[in-house]
């Protein structure tokens, strides 16, 4: 079955954690494009430091080989024509829907151009497009997490709002519970907070999150649907990005180096956790594992 089929099958499971079967990634040299580029528009685009460009492809070969070591098939979105270096993180300028894909709007211009470029790609692999976010709307891959096909999670905050939630409700349609998260303020607009900031889905039943910035409703209801949480403590989920972590399967998952004691109580839940190098590929831009992916098709 052609990847077009499986996602216009509106039967496929969809979730956060499932084996990833396929997954699409912008590599290091299509959105960072030399160290000339990266010098001239980091702080623009608000990284946190300056990449450099031959450690980020580094960085970046070992990435893209442990995603393909885990048994996904890996689709390179090439450079386009104005995209910034953000780009890098694929997730947030579309998301995978029951029958297709959904293109987002982005809250910063100089991302602007990702939805439409990664539409036009789209389209020319002959992938089934169920609607765009417009006018007002905002929403981003990255506050966005799905449970099952019938329920997801999505973020009301600087990235994703009101408009862009209600949009996204009337592309899925009345089949689908779309959970509203209000997030907090926290360091403000400038910093990037999506809902995957705040957990990172690992099983059914398992989910690793930062309660402290975590609304009471969200967290009850994650509660309520039978799911363990375990908590990345203080001190590992700025500096180290301890709770973004990309599920490879249900409890095997790809995280940053750095964050030990997070790595240990995953472990304790009986999580398989592969740590990568990722200073100029992540920390860098304030993206993890799951901005660098958008994972197309899970079991």
């Amino acid at each position: 079955m052609t990847l077009a089929a499986q996602l216009a099958d509106p039967s496929a499971p969809l979730n956060e954690y499932g084996a990833l079967r396929r997954v699409m990634i912008c590599p290091a040299e299509a959105a960072y494009g030399g160290q000339p580029r990266l010098d001239a528009v980091w702080q623009g685009e608000e990284f946190l430091g300056r990449p450099d460009f031959v450690e980020a492809r580094k960085e970046y070969d070992r990435f893209a080989q442990i995603l393909a070591e885990s048994g996904a098939v890996i689709d390179l979105f090439p450079e386009a024509a104005g995209l910034g270096i953000s780009a890098i993180y694929i997730r947030d300028s579309s998301l995978v829907a029951p029958g297709g894909v959904i293109l987002g709007r982005m809250r910063n211009a100089y991302r602007a151009a990702e939805p439409p470029a990664l539409g036009a790609y789209y389209a020319a692999q002959g992938l089934p497009v169920l609607g765009a976010i417009a006018g007002e709307g905002l929403l981003e891959g990255g506050d966005l997490a799905w449970f099952d096909a019938a329920s997801c999670a999505v973020a009301d905050g600087y990235r994703t709002n009101a408009e862009g939630i209600r949009q996204l409700r009337e592309i899925l349609g009345p089949g689908v519970d779309v959970q509203a998260v209000p997030l907090p303020h926290d360091q403000g607009p400038g910093a990037c907070l999506h809902l995957m900031s705040l957990i990172s889905p690992l099983d059914a039943d398992l989910a690793l999150v930062y309660s402290r910035l975590m609304p009471v409703p969200f967290r009850n209801w994650l509660l309520d649907r039978g799911m363990r949480l375990v908590e990345v403590p203080d001190e590992e989920y700025g500096l180290t990005m301890g709770c973004n972590v990309l599920a490879l399967g249900p409890r095997k998952c790809l995280a940053i180096e750095g964050s030990p004691v997070t790595r240990a109580r995953l472990e304790a839940a009986g999580c398989e956790v592969i740590a990568c190098k990722a200073e100029e590929i992540s920390l860098k831009g304030g993206g993890g594992p799951t901005c660098l992916t958008r994972p197309l098709l899970r079991a």
